[in-house]
């Protein structure tokens, strides 16, 4: 049985933040988040008294993002950026220096704990590494393409205990930014969290009742290392962290190997990868392809996964549909 955690009561732990004045009073503050799910977490802090732009819209891969001019004078007329940090955006910094511009960027994970990418979960374990990383609060360096080739796995959302810190700084920046409705923020929070409770909790109740022997699922690629930690199941990915990561046919068929050896139930696509691979591997070694999986981007509104919140239910609800959970 894994350990709950209490989040509700606890100390909202920030790294301390500068910022220029030039929030516009006349109008709402104009925040810039990087990608959906960030952006909708700005949204539940911030509500309707600031105006958020995300970059990185639904169902679009932040891995291979390429920025665009309108995204240009998003960045120039913020009054704040916020981002996931982790190495995750590769093609952020020349972003802002294309677009001039000169204010503060808030980094969301900033304190907290990062999976190191030589600690994630080896293929054969069963509930992945539960070892953790230094606190990773700056950006690791990415190639002049965009890749990902920092220390640590980005896709820290992916546990809902993470998104607590991901809400202090997110509200932190925001009480920087515009103090006058410091406490609006701070209400915010503290109703999202408890939804964030509630959310944790009803995820590890969902896991529990799965075997043993059935906690293990093939994604696209690498970005559930988080949701294994902290809930109990092991991912294997063809790719890595990033999804312009090409697998090898080596690879490919060891994890075919894998999967047979070790009677995998399911295999699961997500909303910004390809499909045909894992639908070739579902071919090749019976599993079961398990429907799809969000990892890196919300879905559209008429979509099960238009907020963080939809997103992490829809995802667990999946999971133990097809390795029979109850």
């Amino acid at each position: 049985m894994l350990r709950r955690r209490t989040f509700l009561g606890a100390a909202l732990v920030v790294a301390g933040l500068t910022f220029a004045p030039g929030a516009n009073a006349a109008d709402h503050p104009k925040v810039v988040a990087s990608f959906s799910i960030l952006g909708d977490i700005v949204k539940q802090v911030g509500g309707n008294l600031i105006e958020v732009t995300t970059l990185v819209g639904a169902n679009g891969d932040a891995h291979v993002y390429q920025p665009t001019p309108t995204d240009a004078r998003s960045v120039a007329g913020a009054d704040l950026v916020i981002v996931n940090g982790l190495g995750f955006e590769g093609w952020l910094d020349r972003l802002i220096a294309a677009a001039g511009y000169k204010g503060e960027v808030t980094v969301a994970t900033g304190g907290l704990e990062a999976i190191k990418i030589d600690e994630e979960p080896e293929h054969d374990d069963d509930h992945g590494s539960e070892e953790h990383a230094d606190h990773a609060e700056k950006d690791e360096h990415d190639d002049e393409h965009g890749h990902h080739h920092g220390e640590f796995d980005p896709h820290a959302w992916q546990s809902v205990a993470n998104i607590r810190i991901y809400v202090a700084n997110v509200l932190a920046s925001l009480t920087k930014m515009d103090p006058a409705n410091g406490e609006t923020y701070a209400a915010n929070a503290r109703s999202y969290l408890s939804d964030l409770d509630a959310l944790d909790a009803e995820i590890h109740a969902a896991i529990d009742t799965l075997p043993e022997s059935r906690r293990k699922v093939v994604t696209s690629h690498d970005a559930f290392g988080y949701f294994g930690r902290e809930y109990g199941i092991t991912f294997l990915a063809p790719v890595g962290m990033s999804t312009e990561s090409e697998a090898s046919a080596g690879d490919v068929a060891k994890l075919i190997r894998q999967i047979k050896a070790e009677h995998i139930p399911a295999v699961f696509v997500e909303n910004i990868s390809d499909k045909r691979l894992l639908q070739q591997v579902a071919r090749e070694t019976g599993a079961v392809i398990g429907g799809t999986l969000y990892s890196d981007a919300l879905s559209e509104q008429d979509e099960p996964a238009s907020t963080y919140v939809k997103m992490m239910r829809h995802n667990y609800r999946s999971l133990t549909a097809a390795l029979g959970g109850s």
